[in-house]
């Protein structure tokens, strides 16, 4: 069950309330909790989520494109009471009591700034690894972004990136 506790505490999925629609985990992590939950198998959550951007829709089963170069990079959070928020309110820091099965980033999340065109960015993935690794799950923004050139500099607030177990 600490398993369970620690995935859900860290993991950073679900809904952007800048504007996204949530999708699933992707199909490896639903596999890894069947297995964790109900198998008894042990199951390693990551101790670092790695927030990636990408120009190609959600499936579960694939990295997706990422922009190539012009400073781009997977953006590092820490899976910890202190970037995520407990169940009974945004901004929280102490293990969750609520009944909302909700968790939001404690703290802005911060692309690079970029040095040249990225594309239209059209989700949000989440991974186990700052290159290559596993997809966790995937987002799809309501509103695409299109980095066409230097200079733009994505970001998401304090509350805006958001996990809900379905309730």
């Amino acid at each position: 069950m600490n398993h369970i506790k620690k995935f859900l505490f860290g993991l950073l999925i679900a809904v952007v309330s800048i504007g996204a629609q949530a999708t699933a985990l992707s199909d490896k992590w639903e596999n890894n909790l069947i297995d964790g939950i109900f198998r008894g198998q042990t199951v390693t959550f990551p101790a670092t989520i790695y927030v990636g951007l990408t120009t190609d829709a959600c499936t579960d089963s694939a990295l997706g494109t990422e922009p190539s170069g012009n400073a781009y990079a997977r953006v590092a959070v820490t899976s910890s009471l202190a970037n995520w928020a407990g169940t009974q309110a945004a901004a929280s820091t102490t293990a969750s009591t609520g009944t909302s099965g909700t968790t939001s980033n404690n703290a802005v999340i911060t692309f690079p700034t970029s040095t040249g065109a990225w594309g239209t960015v059209v989700a949000v993935r989440f991974y186990d690894a700052p290159t290559a690794g596993n997809m966790i799950a995937c987002i799809a923004l309501t509103s695409s972004l299109n980095v066409s050139a230097s200079g733009f500099t994505p970001s998401f607030p304090a509350g805006s990136l958001t996990f809900q177990i379905d309730n």
